[in-house]
């Protein structure tokens, strides 16, 4: 018996581990007193919890606590001069907040946390006990650059009381710093939320969305938490210069899932393929030789890009500008003008209309405006003199040598 207790007692020195300072140990409340709370933490002496330490805890969990309770620790001295081992439990549970931001930072998992206060350069925030901060650059949509010292602080302000999903991405203990993003946590849901519509979607199918931002080289639709681009070439049949002149921003538009990109998780969107295609009527509506009106949509070094009343575009070659050709487009039409022209070729397969300005006569271009002016101001049901259409007569303008003037254009 006296070897088995001999034996005990050496093993039990033997694994005895001394406690060290900033140490976090797991422990059971003994007892509750008016100096604090003593704690068993599997060491060879109890360890002591002041007071003082207690008060700093939540209410509600302060209330909560009874002997029995197992509790998270923290080694603040582990011999004090009275010879006690001190601990402390909000020390410990301020400890396990790092234990968890180190967790959210490594495992890249989103959290979701109160705006708690700000400052000049952003917002704080609270994860437990720790206080973290969010800079103004990673607040989500929201460009400050422009913004006055106070004008940022004004906005900073408003977010005070907000819950916000945040990203950890700086977490350092000695220097008590803890960094998050808004930004960066609303790009992971939104491409989070990409994969999953990408899933959804299928190649033709017609989805709702909002416009929620213009380029030069398309627009930007939000389809539910993830963004879809129609390119400038898919906003309409004719040329658009700029998508601000079909769409604006806010806009609520149905459009045609028109590609989906796996590897470039990228979708591609059309408004265009949503409605008529007018080149497939396009030789019903015009002929060769015959008079049109158009706007200017485009000037290039080889011509001008026209848009007719059709609903599609022709291309004016510099040869058939002036005669003598101009060295440039430019030095005879600008954008915008509105131009009289005559139809020189139609290739529907093509997707391509040849247009001349110079086989236009003066005494053409006149008599077209003419009747243009006497049309907008008849009233409607009015009978102009021209017929149903209130245009002359497409015969009027057709010379005798008209077909020779039909030639190629380099289109």
């Amino acid at each position: 018996m006296a070897e088995e207790t001999i034996e005990g007692w050496l093993t039990d020195s033997y694994d005895y581990e001394s406690p060290r300072r900033g140490q976090l140990r797991d422990g059971t409340i003994l007892h509750i007193g008016t100096r604090g709370l003593t704690v068993d933490v599997g060491l060879k002496q109890e360890g002591f919890v002041p007071r003082r330490d207690v008060e700093r805890l939540d209410d509600a969990v302060a209330t909560q606590l009874e002997p029995g309770q197992e509790v998270k620790a923290y080694v603040v001295n582990p011999e004090n001069r009275d010879g006690e081992l001190i601990l402390s439990l909000t020390k410990a549970e301020r400890e396990q907040d790092w234990v968890r931001a180190e967790e959210l930072l490594e495992s890249g998992e989103l959290w979701k946390g109160e705006v708690s206060g700000y400052n000049k350069g952003g917002i704080t925030v609270n994860l437990g006990r720790l206080r973290g901060f969010v800079p103004g650059s990673h607040l989500w949509a929201r460009d400050k650059r422009r913004a006055s010292a106070k004008e940022r602080e004004e906005m900073f302000r408003e977010y005070v009381g907000q819950e916000l999903q945040l990203k950890v991405i700086e977490v350092n203990r000695s220097r008590r710093r803890l960094i998050l993003s808004e930004r960066l946590a609303q790009k992971l849901v939104r491409e989070q939320e990409r994969d999953r519509l990408m899933r959804e979607l299928i190649e033709g199918d017609v989805v709702q969305g909002t416009v929620t931002s213009l380029r030069d080289f398309g627009a930007f639709v939000d389809l539910g938490g993830a963004d879809g681009l129609i390119h400038i070439s898919e906003l309409a049949w004719r040329q658009v210069r700029h998508p601000k002149d079909v769409l604006q921003v806010g806009d609520e538009v149905q459009v045609y899932v028109l590609r989906l990109d796996f590897e470039r998780k990228r979708i591609g969107l059309s408004l265009k393929r949503l409605q008529p295609d007018p080149w497939s009527s396009v030789e019903q509506e015009l002929s060769t030789s015959q008079l049109v009106s158009g706007t200017v949509t485009g000037i290039k070094d080889f011509g001008a890009f026209v848009a007719l009343d059709v609903g599609v575009d022709g291309l004016v070659h510099v040869s058939e500008l002036d005669d003598p050709p101009p060295e440039h487009p430019g030095e005879v039409v600008q954008l915008g003008d509105e131009l009289v022209l005559r139809v020189l070729r139609i290739e529907p397969s093509r997707r391509r209309i040849g247009l001349s300005l110079k086989s236009v006569s003066t005494q053409e271009r006149q008599d077209w405006l003419q009747a243009v002016a006497i049309e907008e101001s008849v009233p409607e049901g009015g009978d102009d003199g021209f017929g149903s259409t209130g245009y002359p007569p497409t015969e009027a303008y057709a010379e005798p040598a008209a077909e020779e003037l039909v030639q190629e254009v380099g289109l």
